[in-house]
């Protein structure tokens, strides 16, 4: 936003992208119109407590990120990283029917030379196994604490999201102090913003 004269902004993202946008918005509120967050509404890591297990049905669709913590996970994803990125794709988002070439747009961004190593950190990381880059260890005591986030937010989320199926109950919502709204969409996976491009553009547009 800086490098871009952008004083103020609408943020919108889903999954690292979403974490990114609340961590922005809970840090920086000032710099921060609002928030479109998919998936997780507060999608800020609680590390410090990482080693606490999760209900059991969670830790299955988290099968990933534990393969991604063995050799062999990290061999799995360099050496098959198209393959295993598009079964994640369809476990993640099962009634959304994307083509090969929208599939293929994104694959190539797996050819990156730093993909692999960038994908691996951020699981191990997230779960306390690596440290973070010293230089944001003060940004990382600040989320450790789990703070609010104030500026308006509306969360969108996917009634078939296959790895974080939202509850009926709001359990995110004692995080907003601001104004807030949760909807919930039928027939909508993981990849909100690809899935549902209208939804997710009036979301930011009504935060204008």
């Amino acid at each position: 936003m800086d490098a871009l004269s952008i004083s103020k902004a609408v943020l919108g993202g889903y999954d690292w992208g979403g974490r990114a946008a609340c961590i922005v918005a809970t840090l920086w509120p000032d710099r921060v119109k609002g928030l479109v967050s998919c998936g997780k509404g507060y999608n800020i890591q609680n590390i410090p407590n990482a080693w606490m297990p999760a209900p059991a049905d969670e830790e299955m669709r988290y099968w990933y990120m534990y393969y991604f913590h063995t050799r062999r996970g990290e061999a799995g994803l360099t050496q098959n990283r198209k393959e295993l990125c598009r079964h994640i794709w369809e476990i993640w988002s099962p009634t959304w029917g994307f083509d090969e070439a929208t599939y293929n747009e994104t694959a190539k961004s797996f050819a990156n030379p730093d993909f692999v190593d960038i994908v691996i950190h951020s699981y191990r990381h997230r779960f306390g196994g690596l440290d973070g880059d010293p230089k944001l260890d003060e940004i990382e005591n600040k989320l450790a604490e789990q703070p609010h986030i104030s500026v308006p937010t509306v969360v969108l989320q996917g009634g078939d999201d296959g790895v974080d199926p939202p509850s009926v109950e709001d359990f995110d919502r004692s995080y907003f102090t601001g104004k807030y709204k949760r909807i919930v969409t039928k027939g909508v996976g993981h990849n909100y913003p690809q899935e549902a491009p209208r939804v997710f553009a009036d979301a930011v547009l009504s935060l204008l």
